[in-house]
C-alpha cells in the first residue's frame, strides 16, 4: 500500500490541508505533519538552532502531528521520526494563494516541503489555489471559504498517475496551481516558470518617535508570454503544471564560462 506524506505551510489546522488529505486518503496510507502554525514564505528554511516540539491532534476524522517549526522541519519529522520510512508520494498544500515564477520557487513554504521531500528521492506535489485578493493569505485559513471538490478531483487524478508511473527522469516534483474558479474540465496546461510575479517595492513609515521602519510589498505581475505559469493561471485560467528539478545549474556551453575564470 503506497504510503503518503500531507504537509503545507499554512498551518496543521489550515482548511487547505483537510482538502489535500482529503483527496490522497483513499490512495493510500496517509500520514500528515505540517507546521503547528502559519509558515507561508520561509522557504525551504530549517530549523538548526533551537530543537523542535510535535504534538499529536484530530482533525475532522484524521490524525495529524504539528510540528513546531518550518514546512521543511515537518517533512524532515515525518519521514525520520513519525513514518520512520521513505513515502511513496509527498503532497504538499492545499496552499491558499497561487505559487507561480522563479519568484516562488525560493520562497514559497509550500515548494520548500515538496523540495526537501525530492531531495530524497521521493516524487512530490506542490498545490497551490490562486485568490483574487491578496489579503485572503493573511486570512484565519482554519476557517477559508472555498470550495475545494473540484481541486480535490484534480489533485487525486495527478496523485494516482504519480503513484503509478513515478515522475520522468530530471523531474523532481510537480507545481501545480488552480485558476480560482477551477473545475475537472478546466484545461491542464504543462508550463514553465515565469520570471517574476512580483514588481517589488519597499514602503517606509516612521513609529510615534520618527523611526524609520520598512514593509516590502509590490503589485502582481499578471500577464506573461504563453507557456508560462503566469499566463496559464491569470490569462488564460487554466490549471498549470510545472514539473521542477533540485538541480539548478544553468543549461549552457561549459566554454561560455571559462572567460570568466581562466
Amino acid at each position: 500500500m503506497p504510503r503518503i506524506l500531507v504537509t503545507n505551510d499554512d498551518g496543521v489546522y489550515a482548511v487547505g490541508l483537510r482538502a489535500a488529505f482529503e483527496a490522497v486518503s483513499e490512495l493510500g496510507a496517509v500520514s500528515v505533519v505540517a507546521p503547528a502554525q502559519q509558515m507561508s514564505g520561509v522557504g525551504r528554511s530549517i530549523s538548526i538552532f533551537e530543537p523542535l516540539r510535535v504534538s499529536h491532534t484530530k482533525l475532522d476524522g484524521f490524525e495529524a502531528y504539528a510540528v513546531g517549526g518550518t514546512p521543511t522541519d515537518s517533512v524532515i519529522i515525518a519521514i525520520f521520526s513519525i513514518m520512520k520510512t521513505m513515502p511513496d508520494l509527498v503532497v504538499s498544500g492545499f496552499n491558499v494563494g497561487e505559487n507561480i515564477s522563479t519568484d516562488t520557487v525560493t520562497t514559497s513554504g509550500t515548494i520548500g516541503a515538496a523540495l526537501e521531500a525530492a531531495s530524497y528521492g521521493v516524487p512530490a506535489i506542490a498545490v497551490s489555489i490562486q485568490v483574487l485578493d491578496e489579503g485572503e493569505k493573511f486570512d484565519d485559513l482554519r476557517n477559508y471559504h472555498y470550495d475545494f471538490d473540484e481541486g480535490i478531483k484534480i489533485l487525486r487524478r495527478i496523485a494516482s498517475r504519480v503513484l503509478e508511473y513515478g515522475l520522468p527522469d530530471g523531474v523532481d516534483l510537480l507545481n501545480v496551481n488552480l485558476p480560482r474558479h477551477a473545475t475537472v474540465e478546466t484545461p491542464i496546461e504543462i508550463t514553465r516558470l515565469s520570471r517574476k510575479i512580483f514588481q517589488t517595492g519597499v514602503e517606509e513609515r516612521h513609529d510615534p518617535r520618527g523611526r524609520p521602519y520598512y514593509w516590502i510589498n509590490g503589485d502582481l505581475i499578471v500577464d506573461d508570454e504563453a507557456g508560462t505559469d503566469i499566463n496559464a493561471v491569470f490569462n488564460s485560467e487554466h490549471v498549470s503544471v510545472t514539473p521542477l528539478c533540485l538541480d539548478a545549474t544553468a543549461q549552457i556551453k561549459i566554454e561560455e564560462i571559462k572567460k570568466y575564470v581562466e
